[in-house]
């Protein structure tokens, strides 16, 4: 049996980005509608979607009235995305090094982010840097030690991806000076299966 491929975030998801919108009510599970109300009044605010893929929850912000910029590191994944809404601004990018100006956001999300990044004081800090003073971090962690696999039309594959304990996450956002407003758990079957945190600057 051939062993199955890991693959970069990018690559991986250039090669799944066809078939992605399928997983939605999968994906969508591990947040039980508890994420949108964190934001609040979002009318005209300023939002940063990291890792925002083919618009699952950008589209969610952007019909509350929120000015969405979509980021991720698969164009395949946000031609997708374009190809639903031309309204939303769609940026090729990586989350550690973030295109964009300081104090210019009032909130970033990233949703099924974390999970791919290695070494999360990169991406924070720059979270940090480009959220307005006082403004939110709103930040998902799911609780997968390994990564699933992924059918594309290339065959199975897997999506390089990292483990992080929940108690990290809020030592390494209060190590930049983030302020840990809400640490929400998701359960099933009495075990955690997401993260929940909202931070703010």
């Amino acid at each position: 049996m051939s062993r199955i491929k890991i693959l970069s975030s990018m690559l991986g998801y250039d090669l799944a980005a066809l078939d992605y919108d399928k997983k939605e009510k999968y994906l969508n599970s591990f947040e039980q509608n508890k994420l949108l109300p964190l934001f609040g009044e979002i009318n005209g605010k300023k939002i940063l979607d990291v890792g925002a893929g083919t618009g699952r929850f950008a589209l969610i912000l952007f019909n509350a009235g929120a000015q969405v910029v979509a980021l991720d590191v698969s164009s395949e994944m946000l031609k997708m995305l374009a190809n639903k809404n031309k309204k939303i601004e769609i940026v090729v990018g990586e989350a550690e090094n973030l295109p964009f100006e300081e104090d210019y956001f009032d909130f970033v999300v990233a949703t099924f982010l974390v999970v791919h990044l290695k070494n999360l004081t990169a991406f924070f800090d720059e979270v940090y840097r480009v959220l307005k003073d006082g403004g939110r971090f709103i930040v998902t962690n799911i609780n997968q030690k390994e990564a699933p696999e992924v059918k594309t039309k290339q065959g199975k594959i897997k999506i390089e991806s990292y483990y992080h304990r929940p108690e990290k996450i809020i030592k390494e956002l209060e190590n930049l000076a983030f302020k840990i407003e809400k640490n929400i758990f998701i359960y099933e079957n009495d075990i955690w299966i997401n993260q929940i945190i909202v931070a703010s600057k």
